[in-house]
C-alpha cells in the first residue's frame, strides 16, 4: 500500500490546542446526586430530545419491557422491585444522546471535510447528532460520500476475500454490543478464520478476569445485589460511583442507612463517596442525603498492594494475638492453596516499605483492619484504579487473599465485586468475544456449525494496534466504540489505524475513529439500544449481561433515527453474507461440511439465541427464560464454592511490593473521567464533582505539589511522559488543585492517552498501564 498519499498527523499536533486560562477549581458543595443531578438529567434532555419525549424515553430504561441503559453494567433490582424511575444521571445523559433530534447525514459531510472534522474536539463531534446513512471514504479523498448497504457490504466482502491471510483482519468490539450481536461477530471472525477478536476489556477490566481466574476460577464477580443488603463491611477500591456508576450510589446509600461502615481506597476522595442524595427521594433532597464512606485512605497512585498487604498483615497480627478468632481456619482447610507460603511472606513484609509505598499512615491502616476483622460479610468492590498497572493482576489477586482470609468468598453478603464499564461488555466476553479462546468453546462451536474454527490465539487490543502499525494486519472492523479515542498512546495508534488497506466502523453517532482512517473507510450506521429493531420475522429483542452476571431483555421503544439504520446482528449477518455468499463455506474454510443460516440469524434472534444455548454453558432454555420478568442469573463456581482452579481450590498467592520510583521533578499520573462524559463519549465540559468548569485539559495536583514546583493554579503546562528512554509530550494544559497524595496527578483521557506508552502494560493480562505513567510538568513552551 502507497504510504505517501494522505497520511496526516492526527489534529492535535498539527497546531497548539487552545485552552482557557481562567480555570480554577470551585469547591463543589452540596451532596452528589440531589439537586444538580436532576437539573442536569432535564436540561440534557431538553437539549437533545425535548423535555416530553425525553421524559418518556428515560421511563422506558432498565424497565422489564423496556431497554437496558447504555451506560455501565450495574445491576437492575429485581422485576416487582423496581421503580419507574431506573436511571441515573449519566445513564440519562446516554440516553438523551441516543435520542437526539441532530443528523449527521449526506448532506452533513457535503459540508464537512474530514480534514476540517479532525480541528473539532471530541465533544463537538459527539454533540452533531446521529449517523443516518452507511458512507463511503474512497482512497486518496478528503471527504465521506454516500454509499448504498449492498454495494459497502460488498466492498467489505471482497476486501476480505483478497487478503493473504485472515489473520490480517481485525475485529474489536465496544462493551455496548449486545450478546446476539456478540455472538454473530464472533462466529463471523472465526467462521472467516481468526481469533483477532479485541475488544474494550482489554483495556479495563481485563486484569480482573486474569486474577480472579487464576484464584478463583471465575473471571467475574461472585455477588449479586442481595449480598449488599446482607453485607457488614464494604470496601470500594480504586472507584469512583458516583462519576462511573451512580446508580450504585443507591445501593450504597441503603448500605450506609444500616450502619454498616464503607471503606474508600483511592488517590482522590470523590463526591460520589462523601455523600449522596436521592435524587428520587425528595426528603433525602432536602436534609442533604446520606454520609456514605465511613473511611478514606488517600493511597498513593499503584501503592494498592502495599496497602493491601498492610490491612493483611495487621489482620494475621491480631490473629496471632487471639489464635482462631480472626481467620476463617475451617474454610482455609478446606477450600484454599497456598496459604503456608502467603503467610510467611506477609510476615516477612517490612511496615516501612508498605507505609512508604502506600503513603498511608500505620494507625489508618489498623483502623481499616479493624473493620474487616469486625465484619463477618465483606463485599469488596473496585474498577479501573486496580486494573489499569503494570502489576495490576496481582492488585486483584491481593483482593482475593484479603477476602480468603475470613472466608469472604461463596456465602450471603460477602465477595468479589469489580464494578464493569460499559452495559454488555461482560455479556460480549460470556458469549465469545475473546482472543484467547478456551478449547471447549471452539469444540462446540465446530460441532454446532460445522466447521474448525482457528485455535491459534488472536490478537488482544494492544497487540492489535502493534499488527496495524506494522502491516501484519490491513483491515479493522469496529463493532460501536471509539477506538482511536479510547486507545493508549494516540499518535501511535493514529499511525496504526492510518496504515490500514480499510477500516470499518458500525456506529451511531460521529467521533474521531471515523476521521483517523484506513487508505479506505466505510460508516455503517446501526440502531441504538432505544430504538425499536424491525425484521423480516417482526419486531426483534436483544439481551445483556450485567456486572452480576444477570442476563435479561433490551426492547427498544422509539423509531428509528432514519430509515437507513440497520441492526448491529443484521449487519454482522450481511457481511458473513457478503464474504462467504449466501450460507456458503468461505475461502478460508475450504473443509467445512456446511454453511451457517446467517440470513435466518438477521431475520429472527431467537435463532441466534438457540446457538448461543447450544455453545455456551449456562443459557439452557434461553428464549424462555430470558422472557420471564428480570431475566436469569448464570452460574458461577466460586459463588457457590466451586473452585475450577488449578488444583480445584482457591489460591493465596504471593506478590512483592510494586516499588514506585520517581526521578527529580516527575510525579505519577492516572488518567480519568469526568462528570460530563461516559467512556471517550464527552457530553459537556464540566466536571461538577470536582468543581472543575468549561475544560477539559488540565492536570490536578496537590497544592503543595503546584507550590514545590513553582506554579500557580491556573497556570499552562506542558506535559512529558517518561518510559524506557522514551518521551510523550502533551501540550497546554491548565494546573487544576485537587486534595491528590504528593508526587501523584491526573488527568482526564482522551486528552492525555497521548501520554500512555502503548508498550507500558500489565503483566499477564497486557492492559494499558494507563494509571501509571511517570510525566514531568514544565510551563508552556519551556524545555
Amino acid at each position: 500500500m502507497d504510504d505517501s498519499a494522505d497520511r496526516r498527523p492526527p489534529a492535535d499536533t498539527d497546531a497548539l490546542p487552545a485552552v482557557r486560562t481562567d480555570v480554577r477549581a470551585r469547591p463543589a458543595a452540596g451532596p452528589a446526586g440531589g439537586l444538580g443531578a436532576i437539573t442536569s438529567t432535564l436540561r440534557e434532555a431538553a437539549r437533545h430530545t425535548g423535555l416530553r419525549r425525553g421524559v418518556s424515553l428515560l421511563l422506558k430504561v432498565n424497565q422489564t419491557e423496556g431497554f437496558d441503559c447504555p451506560g455501565c453494567a450495574w445491576p437492575d433490582p429485581p422485576s416487582g422491585h423496581r421503580t419507574a424511575f431506573e436511571f441515573c444521571e449519566n445513564g440519562a445523559k446516554a440516553v438523551a444522546a441516543e435520542g437526539t433530534k441532530k443528523r449527521v447525514d449526506p448532506a452533513f459531510f457535503e459540508r464537512w471535510t474530514i480534514s476540517d472534522l479532525l480541528e473539532q474536539s471530541d465533544h463537538w463531534l459527539e454533540a452533531q447528532g446521529r449517523l443516518t446513512h452507511p458512507m463511503i471514504r474512497e482512497a486518496g479523498s478528503d471527504r465521506y460520500a454516500p454509499i448504498d448497504w449492498d454495494t459497502a457490504l460488498g466492498f467489505v466482502g471482497e476486501t476480505l476475500r483478497g487478503l493473504k491471510s485472515p489473520d490480517e483482519a481485525v475485529f474489536y468490539t465496544s462493551g455496548r454490543t449486545s450478546n446476539e450481536a456478540a455472538f454473530l461477530y464472533q462466529l463471523f471472525a472465526r467462521r472467516f478464520g481468526t481469533n483477532n477478536l479485541p475488544d474494550c476489556s482489554n483495556m479495563c477490566h481485563e486484569s480482573s478476569g486474569r486474577g480472579l481466574s487464576e484464584t478463583i476460577g471465575v473471571g467475574k464477580g461472585t455477588v449479586g445485589l442481595e449480598d449488599f443488603e446482607r453485607a457488614e463491611a464494604i470496601f470500594v477500591i480504586g472507584q469512583n460511583p458516583g462519576t462511573n456508576h451512580p446508580r450504585m450510589l443507591s445501593t450504597l446509600r441503603e448500605v450506609a442507612r444500616r450502619g454498616v461502615p464503607i471503606v474508600s481506597i483511592n488517590p482522590l476522595r470523590e463526591k460520589g463517596l462523601v455523600r449522596f442524595a436521592h435524587p428520587q427521594k425528595p426528603l433525602d433532597v432536602l436534609k442533604g442525603g446520606e454520609w456514605l464512606a465511613t473511611h478514606h485512605l488517600p493511597v498513593r497512585i499503584n501503592g494498592d498492594v502495599a496497602l493491601l498487604k498492610g490491612i493483611m498483615k495487621a489482620v494475621l497480627e491480631r490473629e496471632d494475638a487471639a489464635p482462631g478468632t480472626v481467620l476463617d481456619h475451617d474454610f482455609i482447610a478446606q477450600h484454599t492453596a497456598g496459604f503456608d507460603a502467603f503467610r510467611a511472606a506477609l510476615a516477612a513484609a517490612d511496615w516501612g516499605e508498605i507505609i512508604e509505598q502506600s503513603g498511608i499512615h500505620r494507625r489508618m491502616i489498623e483502623q481499616v483492619a479493624d473493620v474487616y476483622c469486625a465484619s463477618k460479610a465483606t463485599i469488596i468492590c473496585w474498577a479501573m484504579g486496580l486494573t489499569q498497572h503494570k502489576n495490576a493482576v496481582a492488585n486483584i489477586q491481593e483482593v482475593v487473599n484479603l477476602l480468603l482470609l475470613r472466608g469472604n468468598i461463596g456465602k450471603p453478603g460477602a465477595g468479589a465485586c469489580p464494578v464493569r464499564g460499559h452495559s454488555n461488555v461482560q455479556g460480549d466476553r460470556t458469549v465469545g468475544i475473546v482472543e484467547r479462546p478456551k478449547p471447549a468453546f471452539l469444540h462446540r462451536l465446530e460441532a454446532h456449525f460445522g466447521f474448525t474454527p482457528p485455535t491459534e490465539h488472536g490478537f488482544d487490543t494492544v497487540e492489535a494496534i502493534h499488527a496495524m502499525r506494522d502491516g501484519r494486519a490491513k483491515v479493522f472492523v469496529g463493532m460501536g466504540g471509539n477506538f482511536h479515542s479510547a486507545t493508549p498512546d494516540t499518535d501511535y495508534t493514529a499511525a496504526a489505524l492510518r496504515s490500514c488497506a480499510l477500516t470499518v466502523q458500525i456506529s451511531t453517532k460521529l467521533n474521531r475513529s471515523h476521521l483517523v482512517t484506513g487508505e479506505r473507510a466505510l460508516i455503517l450506521p446501526c440502531l441504538g439500544r432505544t430504538e425499536v429493531d424491525r425484521q423480516a420475522r417482526g419486531e426483534q429483542f436483544v439481551t445483556c449481561e450485567n456486572s452480576m452476571s444477570i442476563v435479561q431483555m433490551s426492547r427498544g421503544h422509539v423509531e428509528p433515527a432514519s430509515p437507513h439504520l440497520r441492526s448491529e446482528p443484521a449487519i454482522v449477518a450481511g457481511l458473513a453474507r457478503a464474504t462467504f455468499g449466501d450460507d456458503e463455506p468461505g475461502d478460508f474454510q475450504d473443509d467445512a461440511p456446511h454453511g451457517i443460516a446467517w440470513k435466518t440469524f438477521a431475520d429472527d434472534y431467537d435463532a441466534i439465541r438457540d446457538a448461543i444455548e447450544q455453545c455456551v454453558p449456562g443459557f439452557e432454555d434461553y428464549n424462555a427464560r430470558v422472557r420471564a420478568p428480570g431475566g436469569f442469573l448464570l452460574p458461577n463456581g466460586a459463588r457457590d464454592r466451586m473452585w475450577r482452579t488449578e488444583g480445584g481450590r482457591a489460591r493465596f498467592t504471593v506478590h512483592p511490593i510494586p516499588r514506585i520510583a520517581l526521578g527529580d521533578g516527575q510525579y505519577l499520573m492516572m488518567t480519568i473521567r469526568s462528570h460530563d462524559q461516559y467512556n471517550t463519549t464527552i457530553y459537556g465540559l464540566d466536571d461538577r464533582y470536582r468543581g472543575i468548569y468549561g475544560e477539559r485539559r488540565v492536570v490536578m495536583m496537590d497544592g503543595a505539589d503546584i507550590a514545590a514546583a513553582g506554579l500557580v493554579e491556573g497556570q499552562v503546562v506542558d506535559l512529558t511522559s517518561h518510559f524506557d528512554g522514551e518521551a510523550r509530550v502533551a501540550p497546554r494544559f491548565i494546573v487544576v488543585e485537587q486534595a491528590l497524595p504528593r508526587r501523584c496527578v491526573a488527568t482526564y483521557f482522551p486528552e492525555a492517552n497521548v501520554l500512555v506508552p502503548v508498550r507500558s502494560v500489565a503483566d499477564k493480562s497486557n492492559t494499558p498501564a494507563s494509571k501509571s505513567v511517570v510525566v514531568s510538568i514544565a510551563p508552556a513552551g519551556h524545555p
